[in-house]
């Protein structure tokens, strides 16, 4: 059963098609990049997927449940997810050790549900495993936005998600930042029994390694898709974004930029 599949959807605003006959399919294994201008509508896939957006044709299945038919706060509790919105949702004051707990249920208070030892034990082994346990009892407020995502990461590992979503986790991170947490992206994107992944970004620079398939976006429709030596090649990405682009790959990582 595949983790997500979309048939001819369609996302319509203010008369202008968003998303336009997208067909797509992620399996279990499988670790997607989606890419594109912006305005090409990244948010708005990542946005249906989470089931925080209905489309105004076709279907959307995740987890083997259809959007329309299902309670989306049980099927959210299956989904791990990272992103600019979450940051801006979590209490500032909220320790670092909490935020991370409180997605064992996708909440955003460790109040509103009970915890057992075990579940506070994993909570601390995965800041451990992103390097940052002596930072467990600091304010989510006093973290650097490095530490931030390290953060989100864990908690959105908390819950052991069937499926990982990860919109833009590397904005606004300096190099030093960008580059611990790929290491840990490609550490949970390798591990065995990690579930699939999802990855919105805009740079060729903060794909993990570890990932498998690619997915182009421009103008809400799909320029290419499937596995990355076929869809994240110089031709591809040059339609993508309307310029000449060169490709470039050292080892399982990639780079890009404008032909002179």
């Amino acid at each position: 059963m595949p983790a997500v599949r979309l048939r001819g959807v369609q996302v319509r605003r203010g008369g202008k098609a968003v998303l336009d006959g997208v067909d797509w399919e992620v399996s279990p294994g499988d670790r997607w990049v989606i890419l594109g201008p912006n305005g090409s509508g990244k948010t708005t896939l990542m946005s249906l997927i989470c089931g925080f957006l209905y489309p105004s044709a076709g279907s959307v299945e995740v987890l083997g449940e259809t959007l329309g038919r299902v309670d989306i706060r049980r099927l959210r509790e299956r989904l791990g997810l990272t992103s600019a919105e979450l940051t801006k949702q979590l209490r500032p004051d909220l320790s670092a050790l909490d935020a991370v707990l409180a997605g064992r249920h996708a909440a955003l208070e460790t109040w509103w549900h009970e915890y057992t030892p075990e579940d506070r034990d994993r909570a601390a082994a995965l800041l451990e495993a992103a390097g940052l346990a002596p930072l467990g009892g600091h304010a989510f407020r006093t973290l650097s936005e490095g530490e931030r995502q390290q953060i989100l990461l864990a908690r959105a590992l908390m819950g052991e998600p069937e499926l990982l979503l990860l919109d833009e986790p590397n904005a606004g991170l300096d190099v030093g930042a960008r580059e611990r947490l790929l290491s840990r992206l490609t550490a949970v994107a390798t591990a065995t029994g990690s579930p699939p992944m999802v990855l919105v970004t805009h740079h060729l620079e903060e794909i993990p390694a570890g990932f498998t398939h690619g997915l182009l976006l421009r103008q809400g429709r799909i320029i290419a898709l499937g596995p990355l030596a076929r869809t994240l090649t110089s031709a591809a990405l040059s339609e993508c974004f309307g310029l000449p682009l060169r490709v470039v790959r050292h080892g399982p990582r990639f780079a890009c930029h404008a032909v002179a």
